[in-house]
């Protein structure tokens, strides 16, 4: 299991639906509870769809002192799906192979996972954060957590100047 013992983590999740009442989220949750079964200490985030409502909530949850951002929605090809726009407004460096990572174990169970635009990257200043999109469905979030769970206690000792292991 990784240990994220004390990580301040934000999970974001991005959805008009979920936002105005009309739908439960089920995958901000779900990302939430595998991050503090690692130890992680996290605090959640429910905002709408759109490149503002995505952007504040990064710019608060990094002011916050958050040192893992998870957003989970906003990232398929709808009109609204802004997510990706938003996050690469508060990274500096890109990540391009967790997205890739994600992509090619989301579709080994469904071909969809290809129309992710999901981005990840690390965010700049004296205390650099890394910041990853997940798709919105619990399924897909579920998946893409876990995923990440096996490089992200590595990223978290590299971003704090970590050897490499």
């Amino acid at each position: 299991m990784a240990d994220l013992t004390g990580v301040s983590v934000a999970v974001i999740t991005v959805s008009d639906r979920r936002a105005a009442g009309e739908a439960e989220d089920t995958a901000g949750p779900a990302i939430a509870h595998s991050l503090a079964s690692a130890g992680a200490v996290v605090t959640t985030w429910l905002v709408p769809d759109g490149l503002d409502s995505v952007r504040t909530a990064l710019d608060a949850a990094l002011a916050d002192g958050a040192r893992l951002v998870v957003t989970t929605g906003g990232t398929g090809v709808g009109p609204r799906d802004l997510t990706p726009e938003a996050t690469r407004g508060v990274i500096d460096r890109d990540l391009p192979g967790v997205p890739e990572l994600l992509r090619r174990e989301g579709s080994t169970t469904t071909p969809a996972a290809a129309l992710s635009r999901g981005r990840a990257g690390v965010t700049a200043g004296p205390h650099p954060a890394i910041v990853v999109n997940l798709p919105g469905s619990e399924r897909a979030a579920r998946e893409g957590v876990a995923t990440l769970l096996t490089v992200l206690p590595h990223a978290l000792s590299q971003l704090e100047g970590g050897d490499h292991a």
